[in-house]
């Protein structure tokens, strides 16, 4: 029988985009950002947020903590033919954490 505080945790994909938006509206909480939009799927992290790289570095501690699992490979997200993607939105994001979680 498996111990059930050490099963890995599921998400529904709307719960799961709720929790990544909750982490970067905290993450942006006291930035000066210019939008009044809500942070939701479409939100785009560098255009919308002004992300830069050491931001993605804690956005990705903060979706392995939210999600409670670490070695998700990011690179995969980040990453396309050996270079660095310029924009993310959260529902890419999202999408790619379900793709983890599911393995």
């Amino acid at each position: 029988m498996s111990d059930p505080t050490t099963a890995p945790m599921t998400f529904a994909r709307d719960e799961l985009e709720s929790g990544v938006c909750a982490l970067l509206a905290d993450m942006t909480a006291d930035w000066d950002l210019d939008s009044s939009e809500p942070i939701n799927g479409e939100t785009r992290l560098m255009a919308d947020l002004a992300f830069n790289s050491i931001d993605v570095v804690q956005l990705v501690v903060g979706l392995e903590a939210l999600v409670q699992r670490r070695h998700l490979h990011f690179e995969n997200l980040l990453m396309v033919d050996g270079r660095y993607v310029m924009e993310l939105q959260v529902k890419q994001i999202v999408d790619f954490l379900m793709e983890q979680l599911a393995k």
